[in-house]
């Protein structure tokens, strides 16, 4: 059986969980209390050293330690439905958005986080090892993160979805961003109509309410 590692209130994971739900992979789920860091444990660092979550154990026994990989092996190893892209220009459409989504949205949220709550004082950033909080960071994804809002609304105007004619990771990892912000205190605004619409059609599948 394979195995998924999650942690239910974390995005990362959350990316990967809604991947499998809509692939209709079959798993066992263990979960894994990052708020007790459990991730930082002997008994998680021998699945995945990096302490990381998600992390799924394949019925082979390898280990996939990152949303990417995870995503790569179910497209190939379950292609339908595909969430990757299918002719050449929609796998790359898709993927430049969800590394576009990735890196101005849900790394400015990292940002914002990891460099302003006091319960990460000394894990600005995620893994084996402590990095200091820079207050100066918190502010710069505050920001970045606004721009993302501005710039995702005006990409979704007159679309369903956000790469190809599509549902694809593209969207999994954008609606996990637009969820998650609210850590940080923040949402879009009442101006974001396209992307508010989007929001609602996209929230309303099965796996996304995992």
């Amino acid at each position: 059986m394979i195995t998924f590692y999650d942690f239910t209130r974390a995005p990362s994971p959350r990316r990967a969980r809604i991947l499998l739900a809509e692939k209709a992979i079959p798993h066992e789920t263990v979960q894994i209390d990052m708020m007790q860091a459990e991730q930082m444990g002997e008994a998680f660092r021998a699945i995945n050293p990096d302490c990381t979550i998600p992390a799924l154990r394949l019925e082979t026994g390898e280990v996939l330690t990152s949303n990417s990989a995870i995503a790569a092996w179910a497209e190939a190893a379950y292609p339908e439905p595909p969430l990757l892209g299918v002719t050449p220009f929609e796998k790359a459409e898709i993927a430049h958005w969800n590394t576009k989504i990735e890196a101005e949205g849900l790394m400015a949220i990292a940002e914002a986080l990891r460099n302003s709550n006091p319960a990460m004082k000394d894990r600005a950033l995620p893994g084996p090892h402590d990095f200091a909080q820079i207050p100066e960071l918190a502010a710069r994804g505050a920001h970045r993160l606004k721009l993302f809002f501005d710039m995702f609304n005006q990409r979704m105007e007159g679309r369903d979805f956000v790469a190809a004619d599509r549902f694809s990771i593209a969207d999994i990892t954008a609606i996990v961003v637009m969820d998650f912000a609210k850590v940080v205190r923040m949402q879009p605004e009442s101006h974001h109509t396209h992307l508010a619409h989007w929001r609602t059609r996209i929230s309303a599948r099965p796996s996304v309410q995992l």
